[in-house]
Parts: C-alpha cells; structure tokens; sequence
C-alpha cells in the first residue's frame, strides 16, 4: 500500500473547469492549509498535518500538475501561473465549506503560498512560506556560478519540447538527485515515501516543467506589477529558510520585509524538506503563526 497521512480522508475537489485536486483532510478546528513543494506530492506534510490536526482542520492537497491531481495541458502560460493554482486553492477551501483559512506552502507550494495571500487577503489570514523567495526577488538575486545551484529553474524555463525530453528520458534520476542532496536526514524521507514521490513524478513530467516554466514568465509579470504598485500581504507572515542569503549574497529577510510589512523571519539548520527532517520545529512555527 502506498504511504498516507494517518487518519485523514481523501478526496477529489473539483476546483475549476476540468480540474480536480486530490486532497488529504483529517481533524476539525479551524482550517489550515498546506500545499507541497517539488518534488513532493501532500505526503511531505505527513507529520506536521498529524501534529496541527489534534485542534484544526488540516487540508493537504497535491497541487495541480502534481500527484494525483489533474495536470491539465500547458496550453498558454496561465495554466500554471501562481495565480491560476492560488485560486485553486481558495476555490479548494470553499468547496470544504471554508471562506477563510490560514495558509502554508513549502517551496513550490510556497510561491502559490504567496501569490493567494495578495491576491485573496481577504480570504488567507495567516500566511508561512517555507524556504523560498517571491520569485520575482528569487531571479533577480541567482548570478554567476553561484546559481549553478537552481540549475533546474533554467533548464526548465526554457520552451516546451527540450527540457521534457530531457527530464522524461532519466526522471528517477533527475527527481531523486534533489531528494537526495536537499537534505541533511536522509532517514526523514524514508524508501516507501521517496519511492511515492517519484512514482508521482514520473508521471507528471510535462505538468511539473509547466509549473516551472510559469515562474520564468507569466509569474514574473504578475510579481512585478505588484511591486510597482506597492501591494503587500496584509496578514501576519512567518517564513523559514536556510541561510541561502549567506551562501547567495543577499538579505533573504529584508527582501521579504519588502513583501510582508508583519513578519517573522528565521533560518533553520536543517535541509530543505524541513517539513521532514523537523516536523515537531515546523509544527511549533506554524502554531506560533496562527497565535498572532
């Protein structure tokens, strides 16, 4: 059997036009919702969502493109722009019968993270992001051979064609090395887990390059025009990170603080799937966040 979250339910959210997402809810309480990163499907978020679900309802849904979601075609940009899955997510929420929820994203999951909390302010309360930049900051501080690190972002920026056959010709390689150098624990993603996130990925190849496409176009427009016009998030902010900005050379809090006039900023010593590597610290961070 594959891995699950224990004890919570599954289902199939029907969130826009041909688009279903899959999605893992267990407790009750207020609602929190937390959306996965690359190359990880709802699982990642197994034992923070156990841990908040003793007093919230916890939803877990693997994002469109992603898991067993649908992955619609990459017909024009929009398809996978932040702002297309950020409204799937506030569309998820009011299917459950959820207005308003507090919201945390990991990397990918993240910048959708991010894009609902300006987009819908009125519906996303409390908002963590976990060990990314805003994408517009994240482009404009990667240069010289120090951004041999995101190496992924450019291969997958580029047209549709190359980089899918690329990355369809040795996917469990190509997955499994950011799994396997991201983190600090291996034992945090253990085989049955790792094995579920690369099923799910060999699957998805088209959808998750679409994804990141998104980011090196569309997302950066709709990035940019929010900070000519001065918009911020107007909820409580936490975010996470290891000290990228350090290794980089850039002020990861300040570029946040730029975005988030109430935040809390802190670095982690942890690997990137801090989610699993610390879940009781990540847990703690995100009850510290809904007491604001």
């Amino acid at each position: 059997m594959p891995p699950v979250i224990s004890g919570f339910e599954h289902h199939r959210v029907p969130v826009a036009d041909g688009v279903s997402l899959h999605t893992a809810v267990g407790g009750s309480g207020p609602p929190v919702v937390l959306l996965h990163g690359f190359p990880q499907t709802h699982l990642m978020w197994r034992h923070v969502a156990a841990d908040l679900a003793v007093d919230h309802t916890v939803i877990c849904p693997d994002l469109r493109g992603y898991g067993a979601s649908d992955k619609p075609a990459e017909t024009d940009g929009s398809v996978y722009a932040k702002r297309t899955m950020a409204a799937d997510i506030v569309a998820l929420a009011r299917e459950l019968g959820h207005e308003r929820f507090a919201l945390a994203g990991h990397d990918r999951g993240a910048l959708v993270a991010f894009r609902a909390g300006l987009d819908h302010p009125e519906t996303v309360t409390h908002l963590a992001c976990l060990d990314v930049l805003p994408t517009l900051d994240m482009w404009e501080v990667m240069h010289g051979v120090t951004a041999a690190v995101g190496f992924h972002l450019y291969l997958m920026a580029q047209p549709p064609g190359l980089p899918e056959r690329m990355i369809g010709a040795a996917p469990d390689d190509f997955f499994g090395h950011f799994l396997d150098i991201w983190t600090t624990d291996r034992a945090a993603v253990p085989d049955d887990v790792r094995a579920a996130y690369l099923a799910a990925c060999r699957e998805a190849v088209p959808s998750i390059v679409a994804d990141y496409r998104a980011s090196a176009g569309i997302d950066i427009e709709h990035d940019r025009a929010d900070r000519d016009a001065g918009s911020t998030l107007r909820m409580p902010v936490g975010v996470l990170q290891q000290d990228w900005g350090a290794a980089l050379g850039f002020d990861a809090a300040g570029l946040w603080r730029t975005w988030a006039p109430d935040l809390r900023h802190a670095t982690v010593t942890c690997g990137h799937f801090m989610a699993e590597e610390a879940p009781d610290d990540i847990a703690k961070a995100l009850r510290d966040l809904l007491a604001r």
